[in-house]
């Protein structure tokens, strides 16, 4: 069985041109009678075996750190991040595995940012001062650092978005650390990141209109990424977060959504709108309560969205149609194509 990336590797190889492929690609289409307009894809499972390495990567990764961690604590993650990396020599660039490539760069990743972490705390222990702000700053250059390192080696299409989360996630709560007195500093860092995340996507689908190869792949975790980077921000800032209701803040999370609803049609990509739900269905259920909605608040909110949702997924060409139509022809030149 063949996937996209043998396809992609056939044709570096020069073994087929790539309108040969492309040609491939559109009549296998058409023999399973999908419409490629509709699909947005990205590749999870390439079968149950994905399932069973990914079990017992899990259980030899928490072994190595548990082990470690009894000699010393900030020995664990730097040994699980360097176990990841031969098991990801195996089953990512040899076997191809999906659902492994993405647990052993999110260990490598994860693990190299936080022995990094503990390493700092531990070098300079006290809670006062800029040095745990200052040790969040180096985590989270430390897990940039080897996201780019994993993408170098391995290409798995979710570390370009899991670099940008980690280094964005870290600066928030180091700036936070540093200035508590402007809290809403923190926000307008998250808030940058999903605008850096959501840039990126694009960019990244610049590079593949068909939406049928990696670069596709690296846009969706970036869009997934963008919208909870930048509605969490925008909900705090308004007080839904901390409970602030009424009927101005309902109104405000329609409209919110609504916004992320046009841009998701305008960029072609379901996956900026299913990030940013649950934030929605948290915001619904809380205004719906205070609503006098206890019991039924949140059933009440999920009906809602669920239904809109689905009607927009039935047309969603026709309404992508529509939107495109209202605008400028240059804009429209720098945006997916009409299918």
């Amino acid at each position: 069985m063949y996937n996209n990336d043998d396809l992609d590797a056939a044709a570096a190889a020069g073994i087929f041109s790539q309108q040969a492929i492309d040609d491939f690609r559109a009549l296998a289409a058409r023999r399973r009678h999908t419409q490629m307009a509709d699909e947005e894809h990205f590749r999870l499972l390439s079968g149950f075996n994905d399932i069973f390495v990914v079990i017992a990567s899990v259980l030899l990764l928490v072994s190595v750190g548990w082990v470690a961690g009894a000699l010393s604590k900030p020995l664990a993650p730097w040994l699980a991040a360097a176990v990841s990396w031969p098991l990801a020599e195996y089953f990512v660039r040899r076997r191809r595995m999906a659902l492994p490539a993405i647990l052993l760069l999110g260990s490598f990743v994860l693990c190299s940012g936080g022995g990094m972490l503990a390493l700092c705390l531990e070098w300079f222990p006290g809670d006062g001062g800029a040095a745990r702000p200052l040790a969040l700053l180096a985590s989270g250059l430390t897990a940039a650092l080897a996201a780019w390192l994993h993408w170098r080696r391995f290409r798995v299409s979710v570390t370009v978005a899991m670099g940008v989360g980690a280094w964005v996630a870290m600066a928030a709560l180091a700036i936070e650390g540093l200035l508590p007195q402007w809290q809403g500093l923190s926000n307008g860092v998250l808030a940058a990141g999903g605008v850096l995340a959501f840039l990126l996507g694009v960019h990244w689908d610049r590079q593949d209109p068909a939406r049928q190869k990696r670069q596709s792949d690296v846009a969706f975790w970036l869009h997934l990424l963008a919208a909870p980077l930048l509605v969490h921000p925008l909900f705090s800032m308004l007080g839904i977060m901390d409970g602030n209701t009424g009927m101005a803040m309902l109104l405000a999370v329609i409209a919110l959504y609504a916004v992320f609803g046009l841009v998701s049609l305008v960029i072609d990509r379901r996956a900026l709108m299913v990030s940013a739900l649950a934030y929605v269905l948290y915001a619904f259920n809380q205004l719906l309560q205070h609503a006098g909605l206890q019991s039924a608040g949140f059933g009440v909110a999920g009906l809602c969205i669920a239904s809109g949702l689905l009607l927009l997924s039935a047309f969603w060409q026709p309404c992508r149609s529509a939107v495109l139509r209202r605008l400028p022809s240059k804009l429209r030149a720098w945006l997916p194509p009409l299918k």
